[in-house]
């Protein structure tokens, strides 16, 4: 039993600890103390000997970084992209009509000579050495708007010899204005045209020219032997 000490404030026991149990707790107190520092220690030793290939071995190594965006922050992007206007919305705004005071052949020979000289620049000059094959091929690729041309062959009698600056060029035809200030619709299937350029006269196969001059100018052309209308 332990007595209480009567020098001792109120409400407080003071008790002697035994001495087997002093002994006991100083023991506990002195290994967790060696415990620390030898963890200390280790530490500190490791990281001495790793210090400088941890180093290096972070410097080349790459550090992927996460990255969240918060809901509030987000915006959505606008993935609509202007569209043009339909083949219907084209027909119903004549967009491909030449109003009748416009369909006149001088007015359109301003182009011709831009024409012309765009030519000779894509041919490299036209000289007399070039090779006609090679300017074929550019032909081939080439913008008509401006060119006169001339049909030569044709299915229909009536549309042979017609001459006429084409003034607008589509997928299946040739619009052109005659010397006559009228314009006519030439169908390229089942006709054969001419058009001269700097002394040189090439003939152009409607049925094999049936695109559009954007997509032409991106087509590869096969080289045949005859072409039949």
């Amino acid at each position: 039993m332990q007595k209480e000490d009567r020098n001792c404030p109120e409400g407080l026991v003071q008790a002697k600890i035994p001495s087997q149990l002093e002994k006991l707790v100083g023991v506990e107190s002195e290994a967790v103390g060696k415990a620390e520092a030898f963890t200390g220690a280790f530490l500190r030793n490791s990281t001495q000997l790793h210090s400088s290939h941890n180093l290096k071995s972070l410097r080349y190594k790459a550090v992927t970084l996460g990255f969240t965006r918060g809901k509030k922050g987000k915006k959505k992007r606008n993935s609509k992209k202007a569209k043009g206007l339909n083949a219907r919305q084209k027909r119903e705004m004549k967009v491909f009509q030449i109003k009748p005071e416009q369909q006149r052949y001088d007015l359109f020979l301003p182009l011709h000579e831009l024409w012309t000289q765009y030519v000779v620049d894509l041919c490299n000059g036209l000289k007399p050495s070039s090779n006609p094959q090679v300017i074929q091929q550019k032909l081939l690729k080439a913008d008509f708007h401006g060119a006169i041309i001339t049909v030569v062959r044709s299915k229909c009698p009536s549309y042979v010899g017609t001459t006429g600056i084409i003034v607008q060029e589509l997928k299946h035809i040739f619009k052109i204005i005659t010397k006559e200030d009228k314009l006519k619709v030439m169908p390229k299937r089942n006709n054969v045209f001419a058009v001269e350029i700097g002394g040189f006269v090439s003939h152009i196969y409607g049925s094999k020219f049936e695109h559009r001059a954007s997509e032409r100018s991106a087509k590869k052309f096969k080289v045949k032997g005859t072409i039949d209308l």
